[in-house]
């Protein structure tokens, strides 16, 4: 029989705060701050599909998550891992994969220029115009990856305002080798050579040569998602995510 791994986000997916959780009742501890109190929560249905998938299937985390924030994920893995939008990929060992490190630090520190210029930019416009937030360059390992902007009272629309005037602009003035991931208070802009998909096709090849011919299921909540999931045999969106919103939109 075909040995089958499932792909699968968790913030948002596998859990979610508590301010997202539609059902409250029976909530139980999955992540936690770096001061030990709880960040995010597993509900009844959740942990009853991650006992499912579990028992059919080998779950390998593929999440936007670093080293330190994923070391604060209480669930259980036992093989490869995804952090950092595909910058990071993780031995079943939990020692970090050198050859890929090395390949993600090159193409990083090349796109680390723009991400500062473009930061510069961003921060320069919330001066001028008041705004609270400020850029943060999001590095692990010693290598950096993408800037992120939260917004100070989790007003998403202003998210939206700083993509509008002064993100999209940008990239369209000679600047196409970055992209745009906004969800809920996070807005973060990426190199494109930082991509989920680059590193879950890398794990997928290397399961292949390890089990021979696999199945994969591919599991998330945000268009940052869209493509590792589309690139696997199969894919699975839970229901109240950005993802299964477009989808019912063009139905």
């Amino acid at each position: 029989m075909l040995k089958k791994f499932l792909f699968a986000d968790l913030d948002d997916t596998l859990f979610q705060t508590l301010e997202k959780c539609a059902v409250r009742d029976a909530l139980e501890p999955a992540a936690y701050y770096s001061d030990g109190s709880i960040c995010s929560f597993t509900t009844p249905a959740q942990r009853a599909f991650f006992t499912f998938a579990s028992e059919g299937m080998t779950v390998i985390p593929t999440t936007a998550r670093s080293l330190d924030a994923f070391s604060r994920v209480n669930l259980g893995f036992t093989s490869y891992v995804v952090l950092n939008f595909g910058g990071i990929i993780l031995q079943p060992d939990g020692s970090i994969e050198r050859d890929w490190q090395g390949r993600m630090h090159g193409l990083m520190t090349a796109a680390l220029p723009g991400l500062q210029a473009l930061a510069a930019r961003i921060d320069a416009w919330s001066a001028q115009t008041g705004y609270a937030g400020r850029t943060r360059l999001v590095e692990d390992a010693g290598t950096p990856f993408f800037i992120v902007v939260k917004d100070p009272g989790k007003i998403a629309a202003n998210l939206v305002t700083i993509e509008r005037e002064v993100v999209l602009p940008w990239i369209a003035d000679g600047n196409e080798g970055y992209c745009v991931h906004r969800n809920g208070n996070n807005l973060a802009i990426l190199p494109t050579s930082l991509d989920k998909a680059n590193a879950v096709a890398w794990v997928s090849e290397r399961l292949r040569r390890e089990h021979g011919e696999i199945v994969t299921f591919g599991m998330g909540d945000s268009r940052s998602d869209a493509r590792f999931m589309a690139d696997c045999d199969y894919a699975i969106i839970p229901r109240r995510t950005q993802l299964s919103s477009l989808t019912v939109e063009t139905l």
